[in-house]
């Protein structure tokens, strides 16, 4: 059955459908249908909902996020893992599964299936991961890797920390009933379909500071603060080059409760997604090529 993620196939099934019929339709004016039928502002909101469905694990500032079908760095030119997969005994696993707060808009749950940890983010896909040792697990899929941090012996995980893009993000265990909360949260922000407030504002500052090369660590969270640090050197020269901004237009709400927006920069364009914590940090912001 298809869902959003086909719209463009969908789209295209219309055109001809109605081409058939001597009825002219545009390919934008048919995406345009396709993302009202499917319930979505417009086209623009349906696009960004599926990148965001295609990137299985969210990342801190880069200038891009890799997806399921992306090349993987733990992989040799003969297609073999060069990571070596290990048994790990599955009570030490059941240690693992629970629920793990990413920010104030995602979790990240971790089940067990048989001999393998499972995991999924706030409105992407399910990831497996496979054992390295006892505490260290990576993904085939994608280019990441989770460090779990053990509690008192024979005591559930108390944290964990996700390694991708060059970012260590690290994740304190909650309980389910938190972990309702803030899906509840997420669904009734993708329903209002509005900004929160203050996320434009803090988005310009933040790429004014990056393009600098002196972003404002203080109006981040501790982890975003961290993730930039580390990749200031390779966000900098590229936002540079694009140049200041010329208008953001707000697109709608991502799958984690993060707001969308498309820049326009003096020499281009660039597609952001952002969010503030309850104390007005900002918690999330990632960057991808411009529309």
């Amino acid at each position: 059955m298809r869902d959003f993620r086909d719209a463009k196939a969908m789209a295209q099934t219309l055109r001809e459908a109605l081409n058939a019929k001597s009825v002219s339709l545009t390919h934008s004016d048919s995406l345009e249908l396709i993302a009202k039928i499917l319930g979505f502002q417009d086209w623009n909101v349906l696009a960004a909902r599926i990148q965001a469905e295609r990137q299985p694990f969210a990342t801190g500032p880069g200038t891009s996020a890799r997806g399921m079908d992306s090349p993987q760095d733990n992989a040799d030119p003969s297609g073999k893992s060069a990571r070596q997969e290990v048994a790990v005994d599955a009570a030490i696993l059941e240690l693992y599964v629970g629920f793990y707060q990413l920010n104030d808009n995602a979790v990240f749950t971790v089940t067990r299936d048989g001999n393998h940890l499972i995991t999924r983010l706030t409105g992407q896909s399910a990831v497996p991961l496979y054992a390295q040792s006892d505490t260290e697990f990576f993904a085939k899929v994608v280019d990441a890797q989770i460090s779990f941090i053990p509690g008192a012996k024979g005591q559930a995980a108390i944290s964990l920390i996700l390694h991708q893009g060059g970012a260590d993000m690290p994740m304190q265990r909650i309980d389910g009933a938190m972990a309702q909360e803030i899906a509840r949260r997420a669904a009734e922000r993708m329903k209002r379909q509005s900004a929160s407030p203050g996320t434009e504002a803090a988005l310009r500052r933040l790429i004014d500071g990056i393009i600098s090369g002196k972003p404002n660590y203080d109006e981040m969270s501790s982890g975003l603060a961290d993730a930039t640090r580390q990749q200031l050197p390779n966000l900098q020269p590229g936002l540079a080059e694009l140049g200041a901004v010329q208008s953001a237009g707000f697109l709608g709400v991502g799958a984690q409760g993060e707001d969308v927006y498309s820049v326009r920069h003096d020499n281009g364009a660039s597609h952001w997604r952002i969010a503030l914590d309850s104390q007005g940090k900002i918690s999330t912001a990632w960057v991808t090529p411009g529309p």
